[in-house]
């Protein structure tokens, strides 16, 4: 692969999709060809399974949820992931692999080894050339997303702890892959901090 792969992780309203669309915007003012995703979701399929995942009436089993997840992402990088990355694109993605193990795996109960191998083959062994993880207390986090709450938003705060404990778990896992940024400043001051990560990859 000859392009970048940058994700963003985070927990309910940690505002990582605000500093995913503030580092697409620097990167184009620097001219950079870079490409802004979003996951469940980036292309027509993975959107329709985005709208069934995140629908308050869906009731479906986690096995369930963890496999509609993967297929959404398995869509996604034959379509766009793979293609643009050869052609040298900077691809942005609001979430990935991570997410899974920390929502399905930590959240749900669902195992991590299976998640794991299932994401191997989802996502063709692709790993993110750096994941920005931004960390807030789930019962912040919650209150900063807003009064209509998604199916996922939706769960228990008790929910939500678990899946923070999950990508705590994860940065300690991978320390040179995934930089955690404590979500205590207003939003430009984080995207500094956010900033010295995707310069020192970029070498910009």
């Amino acid at each position: 692969m000859n392009g970048k792969f940058i994700t963003f992780e985070g927990s309910e309203g940690s505002g990582k999709s605000t500093q995913a669309a503030l580092v697409l915007e620097y990167l184009k003012s620097k001219k950079m060809p870079v490409m802004l995703l979003r996951e469940p979701g980036g292309v027509k399929i993975s959107e329709n399974i985005r709208k069934l995942l995140l629908d308050v009436n869906s009731s479906m089993s986690d096995e369930c949820e963890t496999l509609l997840y993967m297929a959404a992402r398995a869509q996604m990088v034959k379509e766009v992931l793979e293609p643009q990355l050869k052609s040298g694109k900077i691809i942005l993605c609001d979430r990935f692999l991570d997410s899974t193990i920390a929502y399905q795996g930590y959240g749900n109960g669902i195992d991590v080894k299976s998640i794991e191998q299932l994401g191997q083959f989802a996502t063709k062994g692709l790993t993110p050339d750096l994941t920005v993880l931004f960390d807030i207390q789930p019962d912040k986090g919650l209150s900063r997303a807003g009064a209509t709450k998604d199916r996922i938003e939706s769960r228990s705060l008790d929910y939500h702890k678990r899946v923070r404990n999950g990508y705590l778990q994860l940065s300690k896992q991978y320390p040179a892959r995934i930089k955690v940024i404590k979500v205590d400043a207003e939003r430009q001051e984080i995207f500094k901090r956010v900033k010295l990560s995707i310069d020192a990859l970029l070498s910009l």
